[in-house]
């Protein structure tokens, strides 16, 4: 469900707040790949992560935890950028190129920092550190119930806009396929005290982005031309737009739900 960043930054902040092992971390990560490394993209950053620069042999990510720690991280945010929208990267440069390459991040504003994970083989993740130009832009705050409505707006927008074009079309075994899909999804686990409504609009983003997905696989649909083909695309970006909203809402909750639990009272 949703993304290695999703699951790093959920786990890793219940860490900090002292809701879960280092070890209960590591192996929410597995679902992922069977093994993750850790480097940092310069030399500064990797100075100040305590971190190996890329090319040298990389860490765990048992070692970017402490050093979340040991900087004082308050919790990351969720970015899943697509082009044309990298709201909270604040702009070009590496980690942008990295996050949109990958299509998510780790974004660490408190430590003008971001962290992106790629596979580069076979069951192994490759988490990389970057550094920031400074602490980016204001976050955007999308309360739950706002995402919730978003995306049953974008749903029912999205299958009128098709409808109209005509370029919608019956598809046999389609409710298998979604099946089919959603059970092999990768399913994380979250950690104790996870906000259950921020699970909720996870699970509906998944949904939607199961139907998204196989409606794309199904590309051009009844569309007959170019145009109408282009068309059909333009009808389903509100539908992509409003899940990586759902999805970065619903992981925004949870950071500042266990963040929340670490302050002192």
């Amino acid at each position: 469900m949703c993304c290695p960043s999703a699951t790093f930054a959920v786990w890793s902040s219940a860490w900090l707040s002292g809701a879960a092992a280092s070890d209960d971390v590591l192996d929410a990560l597995d679902v992922w790949g069977e093994a993750h490394e850790v480097v940092a993209s310069g030399d500064a950053t990797a100075t100040l992560f305590d971190l190996p620069v890329t090319g040298a042999v990389p860490a765990s990510p048992a070692r970017l935890l402490a050093a979340l720690r040991a900087l004082g991280a308050a919790g990351g945010r969720l970015a899943l950028p697509v082009a044309g929208d990298v709201r909270g990267l604040g702009g070009g440069g590496p980690l942008t190129e990295a996050a949109l390459r990958a299509g998510e991040a780790l974004l660490l504003p408190d430590l003008r920092a971001g962290v992106v994970p790629q596979p580069i083989a076979e069951g192994l993740v490759r988490w990389t550190v970057f550094a920031t130009a400074g602490p980016g832009p204001a976050p955007e705050y999308v309360s739950l119930g706002e995402a919730e409505h978003g995306l049953t707006d974008a749903v029912r927008d999205s299958a009128g806009a098709l409808a109209e074009l005509d370029v919608a079309r019956d598809r046999p075994g389609v409710r298998g396929e979604l099946s089919a899909a959603l059970r092999s999804s990768p399913a994380p686990a979250w950690p104790p005290g996870m906000p259950g409504r921020a699970l909720r609009v996870l699970q509906r983003a998944e949904e939607v982005g199961a139907i998204l997905h196989l409606a794309r696989a199904d590309e051009p649909g009844g569309a007959m031309s170019a145009s109408a083909a282009t068309r059909r695309a333009d009808a389903l970006r509100p539908l992509d737009n409003a899940v990586r909203r759902a999805r970065c809402a619903a992981v925004d909750e949870a950071v500042r739900v266990f963040a929340r639990t670490s302050e002192p009272s």
